[in-house]
């Protein structure tokens, strides 16, 4: 490919390097120019170009990545439409992108010209989810490097679809750990299975020894499970405790205990007669990512887990920061003299309401925000931070008198965790611990919040305090300093109900009835709201 600037007389054929804007129209790069072109470039004064001019040799671009991309396929991926050098390939079923990465670099390095990036190997991905994209960056290469490159990635990108599995729970049991817990984990396994569509088919609860461990894996077995997990009430710490005897009881072997990865250290696999078999580390009962995360992973997607792979996970292994997190000889209690302070959360743009924003209609006489936001200063006297986004003006206006601190979150289209992150950076350095808020919720009153602080600093060995209603969780929350920096690293719309499951041992539930769950997120929620409300004020 020869690249430069020629007379514009001379540039029919060629590819137009850069926009280029006439009187009366504007040709965009890349645009093959023909003879009425030129006469119009001609025209406009125009007498040189810059263009591209393919040799006999050369393939364009568009061509050229859709061959990279057709190489490259191993199996569900699709390819989209070439456009301007670039194609993209999307998963064709949920499992793990498998990378041959080795693949991957060598053509990457036949010619600048000729690229393909990708997600992470073995990264869980959904249905539809693109995975890689074929770049060809100037207009056109020589076909003997594009033949080459095809060669070197030749099927070096796969999916390894999930499979349905039919699993085994085996959880033991201690005095320590309440059944609630182990309620609360067969859910979150639950909840990993679900991208699979496998399914728990038998849970034994059976005694924290090897011999119960092993005649309960037998029993599931026998009842179709194609996949056993093992959660230890008490953690494993050696190849000899009670879940990797359990394995040899019954008849199986220990493949590999613990693995390069944080949290997941202590992961244990092994076999059972053919059957794979993991010892869940502690983490795993949140559902927050962790080391069990890629092991059940892939083998959900039919690959085989060797000691190798395991041992090969370090690099990328540290998902969490080590610092962050509570020691198990770290003091954990606070003052028993706290300063509160509490952040409402009233940035959203209240989608499911249509075109009203929530915040501003009318409850009880005054608008929905205010109800929060007046609770909050009244029971949390350290400092009250109202987070604003969506019609921040008109918020304002319903929180005029108030003594209120407003913060303004830019990217509140975003989700929660931008206007959590915005309320935590608003509070003053002296706050011990924060009331978080729904804007949304009219049922909470002062009452309720200095109910929960007297349960924060009753208790200093209690750091994370949470409304529910029946034994569901809900809103507000109330959170230690110590969590903040955790808080700062939310992201996205799913807020921190991973902190919470990883230090349920510092969290204290206070049911506060139906006000913990309720939220006017619709037009029918709110007029029933309002319907209820009237009925008790009449009686």
């Amino acid at each position: 490919m020869i690249f430069g600037p020629v007379p514009t007389r001379d540039a029919v054929g060629c590819i137009l390097a850069h926009s280029t804007k006439l009187p009366t129209a504007t040709y965009k790069k890349g645009r093959v120019l023909n003879a009425q072109d030129i006469e119009a470039l001609t025209a406009a004064g125009i007498e040189e170009i810059v263009v591209a001019q393919l040799l006999p040799d050369d393939v364009g671009e568009d061509v050229a990545a859709e061959r990279i991309a057709t190489a490259c396929n191993g199996g569900h991926l699709s390819c989209d439409t070439p456009f301007t050098g670039r194609v993209n390939l999307y998963a064709e079923a949920a499992g793990l992108l498998i990378v041959d990465t080795s693949a991957i670099n060598q053509m990457n390095r036949i010619d600048p010209a000729i690229t393909i990036a990708t997600l992470p190997a073995h990264e869980k991905v959904a249905e539809g989810r693109m995975v890689a994209t074929a770049k060809i960056i100037p207009f056109a290469v020589p076909g003997d490097l594009l033949a080459q490159a095809e060669k070197t990635i030749r099927t070096g990108l796969r999916i390894a679809p999930f499979r349905s599995r039919k699993v085994g729970l085996v959880a033991t049991k201690l005095d320590h750990l309440k059944p609630a817990t182990m309620d609360k984990t067969r859910r979150v396994l639950e909840q990993r299975l679900s991208a699979s569509n496998s399914q728990i088919v038998g849970e034994e609860r059976v005694a924290h020894a090897p011999e119960a461990v092993a005649a309960a894996m037998k029993r599931l077995r026998e009842s179709g499970a194609d996949l056993l997990v093992l959660f230890g009430a008490s953690a494993v710490v050696d190849r000899q405790d009670v879940l990797p005897r359990a394995i040899e009881v019954a008849g199986g072997s220990v493949t590999y205990f613990g693995m390069p990865v944080d949290p997941g250290n202590l992961l244990l696999l092994g076999d059972h007669q053919g059957v794979p078999v993991i010892g869940a580390p502690g983490c795993a009962r949140s559902p927050k990512e962790n080391g069990f995360d890629w092991i059940l992973d892939r083998l959900l997607a039919d690959i085989e887990v060797r000691p190798e792979d395991i041992s090969g996970l370090g690099v990328g292994g540290l998902l969490m920061e080590i610092g962050s997190r509570p020691q198990p000889r770290e003091k954990t209690e606070h003052s028993k003299t706290p300063k509160i302070g509490a952040i409402v959360l009233a940035a959203g743009k209240s989608s499911r309401m249509g075109a009203r924003n929530k915040l501003l209609e009318p409850v009880d006489g005054m608008p929905l925000v205010a109800h929060a936001a007046q609770a909050a200063y009244e029971a949390a006297p350290g400092q009250t931070i109202v987070v604003t986004g969506h019609m921040a003006n008109e918020v304002a206006e319903c929180l005029d008198g108030m003594t209120v601190t407003q913060v303004h979150n830019p990217d509140y289209a975003d989700g929660m965790a931008g206007a959590i992150r915005a309320g935590i950076s608003a509070l003053e350095p002296d706050i011990d611990a924060a009331v978080i808020l729904l804007g949304d919720m009219p049922g909470i009153n002062a009452r309720i919040i200095q109910d929960m602080i007297a349960a924060y600093s009753g208790d200093s060995s209690t750091l994370i305090v949470a409304a529910s209603a029946g034994g569901k969780r809900g809103n507000p929350v109330l959170w230690d300093k110590r969590f903040f920096p955790d808080l700062m690293k939310l992201h996205g719309d799913i807020g921190a109900r991973h902190v919470i499951a990883e230090n349920s041992h510092l969290l204290r539930e206070i049911d506060i009835g139906d006000a913990a769950r309720i939220d006017l997120d619709t037009p029918e929620a709110l007029a029933s709201y309002r319907e209820a409300s009237q009925a008790v004020n009449k009686s």
